[in-house]
């Protein structure tokens, strides 16, 4: 089965065709990083012209790169939650054209969904059930994949995503956008016990994370030295940075392997590409015999190919839209589809 793959939710345009969830075809993705990068950060209404400008030719690209026909797709697949809603309803908005004049199913992709589908490309032998950490711009999840469509949220955070957290940072010390790829590369010419940064203690849920407090401690820092005249060590506090936010990352997930009884761990967003927090997860799970699954970084970003595997899976189980299909800006990965 080819399936036609769109993804727009934030400030990548991305079409792929995979096949069968599992085989990429193709992966074609319209980057609009140099764009966004003067302002430090994504301006939603220019991603969302750009994702106009840039999507249909895109999918002309990705259908010619996988040498398929329009006659050969089978199913149209699309995020439709979470992300910017301008972004996301240009994505919607084709895929639904795309569907109704090639007379197949729509199927709706949960963006989170799709990132830990990611695994299943870069692993023909992975499947459910097993535990995901799921570590991006927006989101910071623990998740239960019990089945490909059938996941629970066992731990997140409270307030900040981790890769949230990453980005202010690095903007605040001066790195370019993406910053959390421009930390990750600085910080491994740092000390990382250099500089000392809390880890929060919360009540309630043991699993559950919180990350403001951390990005507020290092932000003050930064300015503190400024207004002494005091030189920062960037590369040292990078590398503090990332040491803390692994350490809040590990042992809770490690928690909830002991919890479900899981031997299999998945990693996945783009966070999952930063270099110290693969290293102790794979320290880690070596030390208690756990197989760790991680994407290439190539797939760890939003993609197209992520969305067109789990979208398989969403056809497979009947998860259907028709041409009212809406996009969210927020929604669970638990529960209905839609």
């Amino acid at each position: 089965m080819k399936i036609l793959a769109i993804e727009s939710s934030c400030d990548e345009t991305a079409v792929a065709v995979v096949e069968d969830g599992r085989k990429i075809l193709s992966d074609a993705i319209a980057s609009q990083v140099e764009l966004h990068k003067i302002y430090g950060g994504v301006v939603p209404e220019i991603a969302s012209r750009k994702h106009i400008e840039a999507i249909y030719g895109l999918a002309d690209q990705a259908l010619s790169q996988a040498q398929v026909t329009r006659k050969q797709i089978d199913a149209v697949a699309v995020t439709y939650a979470p992300g910017l809603i301008g972004a996301v309803l240009v994505g919607v908005n084709f895929a639904k054209a795309a569907a109704f004049s090639m007379g197949v199913p729509l199927v709706p992709v949960h963006h989170i969904r799709g990132h830990i589908a990611a695994n299943y490309l870069a692993y023909p032998e992975l499947e459910p059930p097993f535990l995901c950490l799921v570590v991006s711009g927006g989101h910071t999840l623990i998740v239960d994949v019990k089945d490909y469509t059938d996941m629970e949220i066992l731990g997140g955070t409270r307030d900040d995503a981790a890769g949230e957290c990453f980005d202010k940072v690095a903007r605040v010390l001066g790195m370019p956008y993406p910053g959390g790829a421009a930390l990750d590369r600085m910080a491994r010419t740092g000390d990382p016990e250099k500089y000392v940064l809390p880890i929060p203690k919360l009540s309630g849920n043991p699993l559950d994370l919180s990350f403001s407090g951390l990005k507020t401690a290092a932000l003050n820092l930064i300015h503190n030295a400024e207004q002494k005249g005091e030189a920062i060590d960037v590369p040292s506090l990078c590398a503090g940075f990332s040491q803390t936010v692994s350490r809040m990352l590990v042992p809770r997930v490690m928690q909830a392997l002991e919890q479900t009884g899981y031997q299999k761990l998945a990693i996945a967003g783009g966070v999952a590409a930063n270099s110290k927090i693969r290293a102790d997860f794979q320290a880690a799970t070596k030390e208690k015999g756990i197989a760790l699954y991680t994407p290439p970084l190539s797939l760890c970003g939003d993609n197209g190919a992520m969305i067109g595997a789990q979208g398989y899976y969403e056809y497979l189980a009947g998860n259907l839209a028709d041409q009212t299909l809406n996009a969210y800006a927020t929604k669970s990965i638990e529960g209905e589809t839609l």
